[in-house]
């Protein structure tokens, strides 16, 4: 079959689904069933933590003990049944109690993606990382141009409907044929096996997990705050969707040219011109607070996150052996796109009330110390290639 195919529209139908989670499920909660915004933030911010926790713990150890498929397949049902009870839920503790176990699947579905698909690279069956997760991105735009549509039509109620839909259609394919490597059970030598802190012995692992760990941190302002800064500097209402999906179109747009263009460039090299781009990104945003700015500045997603994300599969797929890419996956997943967003999640709340352009400039705080350590990585990756003619620094 084409394995090529086959991960694209994975990551295509999960995304689907987590273009109508991500953006419009606080909104939902708080609009359908009558919560206040503050008991919604408290309800999502518990729900990272499970999410953290079960990526960091639950998702690793269950990796090693059954199949990619199997895995994916199971989280997929537990998913659709935390959904399904949403619909009965109607206090803050059944939403609550809800949302906690929808955390425990859910999110764990892209640390298995990843792992998946880094795994067929490594096994020489995906060529192409980047041209899959594209497909991911832009599921996640289609969603939500969808959902604009269908939510200015029919009410705030078309939200959950879409999602279950969303998770229905993953769970299907996710049944049909896959490649048959999935469906074999892992294959792990007791004599290697160890926990979490056996990835920090392979070289750097610790120093590049900081750097990503920083990259993604200095997303926090923005996924919080800059939908009410777009509100802030005056954006036309009808706009800023548009304006936000500038981010998405730029992943995409990278994701599908990376193979080509950027399989030469080292991890190192990826993550230090990420950090910079992230640094420009957030300091635009502060220097200059008008819509065209923000707008241009929307584009530099591509290296803020996309590039991170891409060096961060480049370094796992060339370092990582295939047994510890779930763990080292897991962490990522946790610390890197959770618990790190929620703690400068709260950094950039602070300084948002003080003044909403010191909520982006803030970020800095992470990009330059990122950008400094990814400079002392490439030199770490410069040595080992001098020191060793024979090696080559692999593709993705």
């Amino acid at each position: 079959m084409n394995t090529q195919r086959w991960m694209g529209r994975q990551f295509f139908s999960f995304y689907i689904t987590w273009g109508v989670f991500l953006p419009y499920w606080t909104g939902w909660m708080i609009h359908t069933k009558g919560i206040t915004v503050s008991q919604a933030s408290l309800i999502m911010s518990l729900g990272l933590v499970v999410r953290g926790l079960s990526t960091l713990f639950v998702f690793p150890y269950l990796s090693g003990k059954f199949s990619s498929k199997t895995l994916l397949n199971g989280m997929g049902v537990g998913t659709l049944i935390g959904i399904l009870s949403y619909i009965p839920a109607s206090s803050f503790a059944s939403l609550l109690l809800v949302t906690l176990f929808v955390h425990f699947f859910y999110p764990t579905l892209m640390p298995a993606l990843d792992s998946t698909a880094g795994f067929l690279v490594q096994t020489k069956q995906l060529k192409h990382y980047g041209k899959s997760r594209s497909w991911g991105s832009i599921g996640f735009v289609v969603a939500g141009m969808i959902l604009t549509f269908f939510t200015g039509a029919l009410g705030d109620e078309v939200i959950l409907w879409a999602l279950l839909l969303g998770i229905l259609l993953f769970i299907c394919l996710g049944f049909m044929r896959a490649p048959a490597v999935l469906s074999e059970k892992p294959k792990i030598d007791p004599a290697k096996k160890g926990g979490m802190l056996k990835l920090f012995r392979i070289r750097h692992f610790g120093l590049v997990l900081i750097i990503v760990i920083l990259l993604q941190a200095a997303h926090a302002s923005y996924y919080n705050y800059g939908y009410i800064f777009l509100q802030e500097i005056h954006a036309p209402k009808y706009l800023i969707g548009v304006i936000l999906n500038i981010a998405v179109i730029a992943e995409i747009i990278f994701f599908t040219v990376a193979d080509k263009y950027f399989h030469k460039f080292s991890a190192g090299t990826l993550l230090a011109l990420a950090a910079l781009g992230s640094s420009i990104r957030w300091i635009l945003v502060f220097a200059f607070p008008n819509v065209v700015v923000f707008s241009i500045a929307q584009t530099l997603h591509a290296c803020s996150f996309a590039m991170g994300h891409y060096a961060f599969m480049k370094y796992l797929i060339n370092n990582i052996p295939n047994a510890e890419i779930p763990k080292a996956q897991g962490m990522y997943s946790a610390l890197a796109l959770s618990w790190s967003t929620a703690v400068f999640t709260i950094f950039g709340g602070y300084l948002y009330e003080i003044e909403p352009r010191y909520a982006f400039i803030g970020m800095i705080i992470c990009t330059i110390p990122s950008m400094i350590f990814a400079l002392v990585y490439r030199k770490l990756e410069l040595k080992k290639v001098k020191g060793h003619p024979d090696s080559n620094i692999s593709s993705l």
